[in-house]
């Protein structure tokens, strides 16, 4: 996305983007949101189209327990342990079987595995996994077919 804003804006860009999934509600996410719009329209269409393609998938973790943000906003747990792979595998540029390379990635996954994060506040997966609904982290209950914070 940044690199369809000119580079005399890029670095304010990135500090609005970067500012917007750390945003304590999901409302105050909106505000940035409106505020990158606004900035960069006339600038870079294209940046500010690119982040409206991509929004809803941006801050789907405010539907989940905040305890679990920290896990959500970021995509380390898949690209670390890739990108040793991808390190290893260039190396050996080329492999004469497939098992060959099965087995390498395999290792590697489970070597990468014992650095993993454990999840925070796992007690709240059983609930999350039920489709417990939650609005900026915080759970709803249902009072009357109507959704009340807890």
């Amino acid at each position: 996305m940044l690199v369809a804003i000119p580079t005399t804006h890029q670095a304010q860009a990135r500090t609005l983007r970067c500012a917007m999934p750390y945003a304590e509600s999901q409302a105050a996410c909106e505000k940035l949101r409106a505020q990158f719009d606004k900035r960069y329209r006339q600038v870079a269409p294209k940046a500010v189209e690119r982040l409206a393609h991509d929004w809803e998938r941006l801050v789907t973790f405010y539907q989940f327990p905040r305890e679990h943000w920290r896990h959500l906003r970021t995509t380390n747990v898949v690209e670390s342990p890739f990108a040793a792979a991808r390190l290893r595998i260039s190396a050996a540029k080329r492999f004469k079987k497939v098992d060959s390379a099965t087995a390498i990635i395999w290792t590697l996954l489970q070597v990468a595995e014992g650095t993993f994060q454990r999840l925070n506040a796992p007690e709240l997966l059983p609930a999350v996994y039920a489709g417990t609904t939650y609005v900026d982290g915080i759970k709803q209950i249902a009072v009357n077919h109507q959704e009340v914070a807890a």
